[in-house]
Formats: C-alpha cells, sequence, structure tokens
C-alpha cells in the first residue's frame, strides 16, 4: 500500500468521524471497522504474540514485504476477542501496516488518535490497551 492509499484512507475516517454526531454512534462504527479486520490465523494467536497492557486479548505479528521497488514494508496482523478493540486494530491498521519501518518511525499516533478524540472518549483501560499496541507496532518497526 503507498503513501497515497494511506492517506486517502485516514482522510475519509477523519470524514467519517467528523460527520457522526456523537460518541455512540462512533462507537457503533468503530465496531463496524472491526468487522472488515482480516482474519488472523489461530496457530499465530500465542503467548509470545500477544499484546501486553491491554485488557482484551489482542495478537500482533509483523510481516515483511518487497513492493514493486525492492522497499522492505510491514504488514502488520492482529486480531482481539473484543468487537471495539478489533475496530481499534483495523484503525491501526490503515495507520500503520504497508509501510517501511522508516515511515512508521514517523507517524505520530498520538496526535492521530487525538485528532478522532479517542484519547478523551475511551475508557483508561482501552486508552492504554491502545497505546500498548502503538508501541507493539514501533518495537516490531524497531525489530
Amino acid at each position: 500500500m503507498d503513501t497515497t492509499t494511506h492517506e486517502a484512507e485516514l482522510t475519509e475516517l477523519r470524514e467519517t468521524f467528523g460527520f457522526l454526531d456523537d460518541w455512540e454512534e462512533r462507537y457503533a462504527y468503530i465496531i463496524d471497522l472491526g468487522k472488515g479486520l482480516p482474519p488472523m490465523d489461530e496457530a499465530l494467536k500465542t503467548e509470545a504474540t500477544k499484546v501486553r497492557g491491554c485488557t482484551s486479548q489482542v495478537w500482533m505479528i509483523g510481516r515483511e514485504h518487497a513492493d514493486d521497488l525492492g522497499r522492505a514494508r510491514l504488514e502488520i496482523v492482529a486480531d482481539s476477542d473484543a468487537h471495539i478493540v478489533r475496530g481499534l486494530i483495523r484503525i491501526l491498521l490503515m495507520l500503520y501496516s504497508g509501510r517501511t519501518k522508516a515511515e512508521i518511525r514517523e507517524v505520530d499516533a498520538e496526535a492521530f488518535l487525538s485528532g478522532l478524540g479517542l484519547d478523551r472518549h475511551l475508557s483508561p483501560s482501552r486508552r492504554n490497551g491502545l497505546f500498548a499496541m502503538v508501541e507493539r507496532i514501533r518495537a516490531l518497526a524497531a525489530a
């Protein structure tokens, strides 16, 4: 996925959040996003792939692949046992998956998620879990 595609997805996400009137609608939208999360092979859901710091169970891995220009890109594969967390994962995939490790290191997730209002409208435990997932992605990009 190229930068233009990422930006288009993120712009659409911001616009949709802005269009929805209240947080109940936004939560429903996040849950709907999670329904489109690509499936994760059950064999990958191990203690080693579990994200620490999340109240719900979350598993996450990174897979490198070369793009048409030979640049290594990191595909994030993740899943959760909670519907809303699956939606949050989908938002993080829009933000990170398919980028180079250098691009991932430059993403300001806190600013983007704050712009959506997620920092203010998630429970403290969900917010901690969301940022634990961000840290896991950063660690995968640093590896």
